[in-house]
């Protein structure tokens, strides 16, 4: 269960991400709530800037010197590390330090991330775009978030000490799950996270237990933490930047508000037991995201279909028909997101190989 908790710079960036976009959900409907004249014309202000104000308002949150015990609750297991990050000027580092499960470090210091296994002695290192994938859809002149969520206030609880306002995002559809998110009440950093099912019960948890912020973390000392590789086996795997038209696949009917937001090739070779190529598709709604693993079949590593769910997190496996496509015919497909099951069979139907 050590894979539980992930809780990578991207992970923690989504849970900033989360709360920044709830802010602005409610900014829009506490402004349009007055129903004057200079109300709508102040709405109309307001969403003109919308993503610059969110970006703004990321850049704050993400900006903040914190330690903290974080707490992930997901399928009926539990998983726990703690966090250590801080920013000078441009320049960010962050520390996650299991606490649970198999020992594991992952620092990360703006796109570049390294993750210390102690036990195998080995460190992969591997770039990450420092931004993740939801600011991209946020720069996007025609972000359409609103259409498929929609924000309400809940009041206010205290959380690991601090007083924080709660927000819940409800889905339109039900191809997406919501979320109730805590943003402490001064800084707006998110210090506690549920994703709901489409009945609004809980299916994951993530939780500040205990928190301090603005204390004097050392960049220095990190980056010397982070640098230290004595002892261990360096793994660096290469992921190369490509389109789905390029590598043969389209997806022939849209999911309504996942857009593709990158496509990357694991290079032949990499594996022993995986020469062939993998390519990973990538879609987002701005909150929730969905991965396409496809690779060419293979009887002796992949086994049944089906689906499977932990927590809020679904996976599809399927096998697509193809005889021309290597020696055991087809392809194998695995669809991950956090996401309902009938989202990911929406997108392993609408996969198909180009002609």
């Amino acid at each position: 269960m050590s894979d539980l908790f992930r809780m990578n710079p991207i992970s923690m960036f989504r849970l900033l991400l989360a709360s920044v976009l709830l802010l602005a959900g409610l900014g829009g409907q506490a402004q349009t709530a007055g129903g004057s004249t200079e109300a709508a014309a102040t709405n109309a202000a307001a969403e003109r800037s919308i993503t610059d104000w969110l970006m703004r308002l990321h850049e704050a949150s993400r900006r903040r010197a914190y330690i903290g015990t974080l707490v992930v609750s997901s399928g009926g297991a539990m998983a726990s590390s703690r966090i250590w990050h801080v920013c000078d000027g441009e320049k960010q580092i962050e520390r996650v330090e299991s606490l649970s499960g198999t020992p594991r470090s992952t620092f990360r210091r703006n796109d570049e991330v390294i993750t210390f296994s102690p036990q195998s002695k080995v460190a992969v290192t591997e770039k990450r775009e420092s931004l993740g994938l939801f600011p991209h859809l946020l720069k996007s002149p025609d972000s359409a978030i609103d259409q498929f969520y929609s924000a309400r206030a809940q009041g206010s609880e205290r959380v690991a000490g601090f007083e924080a306002d709660v927000v819940q995002l409800a889905p339109k559809d039900k191809l997406r799950f919501g979320y109730r998110i805590w943003s402490e009440k001064k800084t707006g950093l998110v210090v506690k996270l549920q994703t709901l099912d489409l009945d609004g019960h809980v299916l994951e948890q993530v939780a500040f237990s205990e928190l301090q912020l603005d204390v004097p973390v050392s960049m220095d000392k990190l980056t010397q933490m982070m640098r230290n590789t004595e002892g261990y086996k360096l793994e660096k795997p290469e992921l190369v930047k490509t389109t789905a038209a390029a590598e043969g696949w389209q997806l022939k009917s849209p999911v309504p508000g996942f857009r593709p937001m990158s496509c990357y090739r694991r290079p032949a070779g990499t594996d022993a037991q995986s020469s062939d190529p993998l390519v990973q598709w990538v879609f987002s709604d701005g909150l929730a995201s969905v991965s396409l693993f496809i690779e060419p079949f293979d009887r002796r590593r992949h086994g049944a279909e089906g689906l499977m769910a932990m927590g809020a997190t679904h996976t599809l496996l399927r096998r697509m028909a193809d005889k021309s496509s290597n020696k055991d015919g087809g392809w194998w497909l695995t669809v991950v997101g956090e996401v309902p099951g009938p989202t990911l069979q929406a997108f392993a139907q609408g996969l198909e190989r180009k002609k």
